[in-house]
């Protein structure tokens, strides 16, 4: 049977089917301390918001200060890395300690009337079998219960469980929040993980559908609401309240980056890439000794992915205030890369919130830096986490003969995050929670 660990030694889990499981997951969560969320607000607010929507969450435990979170950067593999699932969420930070006032409650004039439409539709199609599996609670462990692992058991419903007119609303929700760039790179990755798996002849593991929907809340114009689409190599948590999005974290990666199919080649994850390469070589020989700390780049350098939501990292590398000003904007190149992947007008705002700290923005590179070289890097600000990471050969290094152990641009994981406590919305929705009459 597999473990969890509480944090008081492993817990045997009784073989399950796959929601139970989950279920039981996110019963150890509270059980082992979400509730400490209350030193962040009113402790009867975050209490409520421990009650899961499947009913099956204990939110009995009483309140309870919170200390800094415990446990270190955690990988990029997709396990639980050096954090535990028993974890409050605290978001990324420097030092255990969040910056407050980062965030706020205020009008973006962004339009979020067609993302909540296409999410009523896609719900409406649903079995209501499909929906009670499909949605939770906006405030759902279920938000950071995600993976990029292939054999990585999810909850929701699969992209292999709709029939194809629920297959083409769940494309309408994906174009209503992402730009044609952003569903673009989403097809692209599906597409490649089929043709991979179809490659190494294992598409029960590696296939276009193993990719699963979950709604968290229900979609609204005025109540905070968000849907999560995740599956191998891509995931997307999409957060909505009122006119504001937070669109993190979100991984997207590939192996291999490009690959015929049909004819045609298919080529994924390159502009962060390209952009990456672009700022690290633009740097003067003073400022790569300062960004550059290693020049060599091991299997795996990724500090914040699946379950590392309470990473901490402090700021190294190089700082934004000794670049140049065509510099940093090839430094904020390398973030629009992924912010660009969201509708225009919700890049818009997030580029600015990017752009703002700038000054406050450190770059760390870790190997090589020509065209072909893998390499690491780490674009890290108050509001803002990216990583790129060119990762050694794994299960689908067959399909395109990969060297195991030796990183390559054909194997790239990257992921965007917001520091300090936004990541899910989770800071908007706890000032929501605080200060909206009705839930007072």
């Amino acid at each position: 049977m597999p473990e969890i660990d509480t944090g008081e030694g492993p817990v045997r889990v009784p073989e399950q089917t796959e929601a139970s499981r989950r279920t039981f997951m996110r019963k150890v969560f509270f059980a082992s301390g979400a509730t400490a969320l209350a030193t962040m607000g009113s402790a009867g607010t975050w209490t409520a918001l421990a009650v899961d929507s499947t009913g099956t969450a204990d939110a009995s435990a009483s309140p309870s200060p919170s200390t800094a979170p415990s446990g270190g950067p955690g990988g990029g593999a997709g396990g639980p890395g050096n954090q535990s699932l028993t974890e409050e969420f605290f978001g990324l930070t420097t030092d255990g300690r969040r910056i407050d006032d980062l965030f706020t409650i205020h009008a973006t004039r962004v339009d979020t009337a067609p993302v909540i439409s296409a999410a009523n539709a896609f719900l409406a199609g649903l079995t209501d079998t499909q929906r009670s599996a499909t949605q939770f609670t906006v405030h759902s462990t279920e938000w950071r219960l995600w993976s990029n692992v292939d054999s990585y058991s999810r909850q929701g419903v699969s992209l292999a469980d709709l029939s194809d007119t629920q297959k083409d609303l769940g494309t309408a929700l994906l174009k209503s929040a992402l730009s044609a760039d952003g569903l673009e790179t989403t097809e692209k990755i599906r597409r490649i993980n089929q043709a991979a798996g179809e490659a190494i002849g294992n598409t029960k593991s590696f296939n276009e559908d193993a990719y699963y929907w979950t709604l968290m809340g229900t979609p609204s114009a005025t109540e905070p609401w968000g849907f999560q689409f995740d599956g191998h190599h891509c995931v997307i948590n999409y957060f909505v309240l009122g006119d504001q999005v937070v669109m993190s974290p979100c991984f997207w990666g590939s192996e291999p980056t490009s690959m015929e199919i049909d004819g045609e080649t298919v080529t994924v994850c390159h502009e962060e890439v390209l952009a990456s390469l672009a700022f690290v070589n633009s740097l003067s020989a003073d400022q790569r000794s300062t960004a550059i700390v290693s020049a060599t780049k091991t299997s795996e350098s990724m500090k914040a992915g699946a379950f590392s939501d309470n990473a901490v990292q402090a700021y190294e590398g190089l700082r934004g205030t000794a670049l140049t000003r065509a510099q940093k904007q090839k430094l904020l190149g390398v973030v629009e890369a992924f912010v660009d992947r969201a509708r225009a007008d919700a890049a818009r705002v997030r580029t600015a919130e990017v752009r703002a700290h700038l000054d406050d923005t450190y770059v760390t590179w870790a190997g090589g830096t020509g065209a072909h070289d893998a390499f690491y890097v780490r674009v890290h600000s108050p509001v803002v986490w990216v990583e790129v990471d060119c990762q050694a050969p794994g299960p689908l290094r067959g399909a395109y003969g990969g060297a195991e152990g030796v990183p390559t641009q054909m194997h790239v994981h990257s992921i965007i995050r917001t520091p300090n406590g936004n990541d899910y919305g989770k800071e908007l929705l706890r000032q929501h929670y605080l200060t909206s009459p009705h839930h007072r």
